[in-house]
């Protein structure tokens, strides 16, 4: 590796963010918060071995923050303890934290680089808070979508029974979403967060649940920094294409899109984990997002 890792945790008072950093031997050439999607953590972009798109920007020079949203992870406390948060919490709080955070640090702007509902939340947020989003000179996101569109056997599977039906009850029960127990992802997420997500995804307006704020109308006002949305071409359900064109639509419209599939020229039909996890990643699109990221700083 031609990078160092440690952990350290922001103090929000009432919670601690567990953040992994990752900074280049030589001197960095610009902060990247890394934020990861539901049923995750920010292991998704990293490794201690080295692996994953997180230490690939840290060995090409990048300050990497990889971050773990409250009560998942290594963040404290867990979820499992009885923390309890909203997504309306995770939108005004936590992202503008961190992001104030790494700009205060560094003195720069920060690219900002999410998985997934990640996406969604670090979208919300900018629209939200313009003054945030003249503090991000990029915003890059892998998979994101808002609304799930698709109706094949997976959604009626994985959405419409596990996360829409099963999950919820699960909640009620435990007093949280114990994914990791019931081997239904890779970290656990509180009730409401995962109701919240609920009601997006079925295709509820693109307003706040907790406030009623108009994202949408918000979208549509921002100066948005440069936007590039990474599909799979073998992402059925979590991050169809079609999907994420419609969430760049109602968020940024002049957003850069790109489709990780065979047919596009790239090694592998990617899916919504092998784009940040799939060996042939290396050597394929982290070397176009590197090398797009350079003309951002």
């Amino acid at each position: 590796m031609k990078h160092q890792q440690s952990s350290y945790y922001l103090d929000l008072q009432q919670y601690q963010l567990h953040v992994r950093r990752l900074l280049p031997l030589q001197q960095g050439l610009a902060p990247v918060l890394m934020l990861h999607g539901a049923i995750e953590n920010g292991r998704i972009f990293y490794s201690k071995s080295g692996k994953g798109l997180g230490c690939f920007l840290a060995d090409q020079g990048f300050m990497v923050y990889c971050a773990d949203f409250a009560g998942r992870g290594l963040s404290k406390p867990h979820v499992s303890e009885g923390f309890a948060q909203s997504q309306q919490q995770m939108i005004t709080r936590d992202i503008p934290a961190l992001i104030d955070h790494l700009y205060q640090l560094h003195q720069q702007k920060v690219i900002l680089i999410a998985h997934s509902w990640g996406g969604v939340l670090a979208s919300a947020c900018l629209a939200r808070f313009p003054a945030l989003a003249d503090r991000v000179a990029a915003q890059v996101c892998f998979g994101t979508k808002r609304v799930i569109s698709v109706n094949n056997t997976e959604r009626k599977l994985k959405i419409d029974l596990v996360w829409n039906t099963v999950a919820p009850w699960l909640s009620r029960r435990y007093g949280y979403f114990p994914a990791r127990k019931w081997r239904l992802g890779a970290d656990d997420e509180p009730a409401q967060f995962l109701q919240d997500t609920v009601q997006w995804i079925k295709g509820a307006g693109y307003t706040d649940l907790c406030d009623q704020f108009d994202y949408a109308a918000a979208s549509k006002q921002l100066s948005w920094p440069p936007v590039w949305h990474f599909a799979a071409q073998n992402d059925r359900l979590l991050g169809h294409p079609q999907d994420v064109k419609a969430f760049i639509a109602e968020t940024s419209p002049q957003a850069r899109f790109t489709l990780l599939g065979k047919a596009s020229g790239y090694q592998h039909d990617y899916d919504h984990i092998s784009m940040l996890t799939h060996p042939a990643a290396l050597s394929d699109h982290f070397i176009e997002l590197r090398d797009g990221l350079l003309q951002f700083i």
